[in-house]
């Protein structure tokens, strides 16, 4: 199909989406019937119920998403009668495109618009989540200079900076730093932290943050008060992640942050430049 073709019929199952008073989205079977190209109501139902076992199968109860409802159409007498119509959540109709006729071209396409939907509900959860690690390598990065700054003002000077934060590494994943990124495979000349995944990254700023706080609160001036706050908080983190199954030392590295910065730079780049990267061609 040509993009113009799918974003056409995008925007015509789009602009069936109709909501309940609270907000709901929902389709009526009776549009998404014509939408997808049958002509016999009798031959739809028959694809519904079909997507209503699949739902069920699923593990979705098929009421959550089919909804029987009532309505009243015009007859060319004048008159009205009443027939029956479903509510269709949006997993409803793709389930009745995934178990419709695939030589119809409308079910053809509707398959190929969830098969989109979902790629780029997928891309933009990938998208989040490595934002959120970016966000948690920057934050990190900016609690450590405040730790360095901090060590400064308490000591006088802050060349003890890189001994106390490898002593929270050790508390934290019961191995020395460089022992850590020879496991992980991390450059020499590079920071452990950018191929830490974000549990990691926000496990050391926070006790960072806590070494931060009651070095200012206590007035601890010596590197040996300070390094015993922060392997105490370390493994203080260490303690909660080990009980919640999370032992930081067996977790895999992360991509390299860097790598991760520059393709969501290139990405954002293309997609300014073409907004339709995504949908397929012919």
């Amino acid at each position: 199909m040509k993009t113009e073709i799918i974003q056409s019929l995008t925007q015509n199952f789009e602009d069936h989406a109709q909501q309940t008073e609270g907000g709901v989205e929902y389709w009526l079977a009776r549009d998404l019937q014509h939408l997808l190209g049958y002509g016999e109501w009798r031959n739809f139902n028959t694809v519904i119920s079909r997507a209503k076992t699949a739902c069920e199968v699923s593990g979705h109860p098929a009421a959550d998403h089919f909804v029987g409802v009532n309505k009243m159409v015009d007859l060319g007498s004048g008159s009205q009668r009443q027939i029956d119509d479903v509510m269709l959540t949006r997993y409803a109709c793709y389930l009745i495109a995934q178990n419709g006729d695939p030589r119809k071209q409308e079910i053809a396409f509707a398959q190929t618009y969830f098969a989109i939907q979902t790629r780029r509900a997928e891309l933009i959860e990938q998208r989040l989540l490595e934002a959120e690690r970016i966000n948690a390598r920057k934050k990190l990065s900016a609690t450590e200079k405040d730790l360095s700054a901090v060590i400064f003002e308490q000591t006088g000077g802050n060349e003890n900076f890189a001994l106390i934060r490898s002593k929270g590494d050790h508390a934290l994943f019961g191995k020395t730093t460089q022992a850590m990124k020879a496991q992980w495979k991390v450059p020499n000349n590079r920071p452990l932290a950018d191929f830490a995944p974000t549990i990691i990254l926000k496990a050391k700023d926070f006790a960072a943050e806590i070494t931060i706080f009651n070095a200012r609160e206590h007035g601890m001036q010596t590197e040996s008060a300070i390094s015993h706050e922060h392997v105490t908080n370390n493994q203080a983190v260490r303690n909660t992640l080990l009980e919640r199954g999370i032992r930081p030392e067996s977790l895999p590295p992360a991509e390299d942050v860097k790598k991760v910065e520059r393709r969501i730079a290139s990405a954002e780049k293309k997609s300014l430049e073409n907004p339709a990267t995504l949908l397929p061609e012919e």
